[in-house]
């Protein structure tokens, strides 16, 4: 699987962990920066990963700050796009299965990076279940395209 990763400087030296772990688990992993500790517009960088997400270039998407939230608001400005802020496994799996997100946010001041690597694991191993989700999710695409 092709993943995009990205972080402010809150969450650099997690996403840094998470990097290597991912591609350790067999997926080719591309970093969007920052590349160092050094302060960034972290819309910036979720813009950029969301965007090569949607466009189809990855396959699913990473992005860390100190606490998740705004690289989950930014990703979800793209249009495709369905960023789950998610801080357990539990909700890593659903944010897949139940909502077919691609992109997954965390809070580097909020969780240590071993729970990191589990929650990423789990969100990476899981799919769109479909069924009863289905229209769930097209519905959400629908108000994405201006329904009512």
């Amino acid at each position: 699987m092709k993943i995009a990763i990205g972080c402010d400087e809150a969450a650099y030296e997690m996403k840094q962990q998470l990097r290597h772990f991912a591609a350790d688990l067999g997926h080719d992993v591309t970093d969007f920066g920052t590349f160092d500790a050094a302060p960034v517009l972290y819309p910036d960088i979720a813009h950029a990963v969301a965007t090569a997400v949607s466009d189809g270039t990855f396959d699913r998407g990473v992005l860390l700050c100190g606490t998740g939230i705004g690289m989950a608001i930014t990703a979800n400005k793209t249009k495709g796009i369905r960023a789950a802020q998610c801080h357990d496994t539990y909700s890593a799996e659903r944010a897949r299965m139940s909502n077919d997100a691609q992109i997954i946010t965390m809070g580097a001041r909020v969780i240590g990076t071993e729970l990191a690597k589990t929650i990423l694991k789990t969100f990476l191993e899981s799919e769109f279940q479909g069924g009863r989700s289905t229209a769930k999710v097209d519905r959400i695409k629908a108000y994405e395209n201006g329904a009512d």
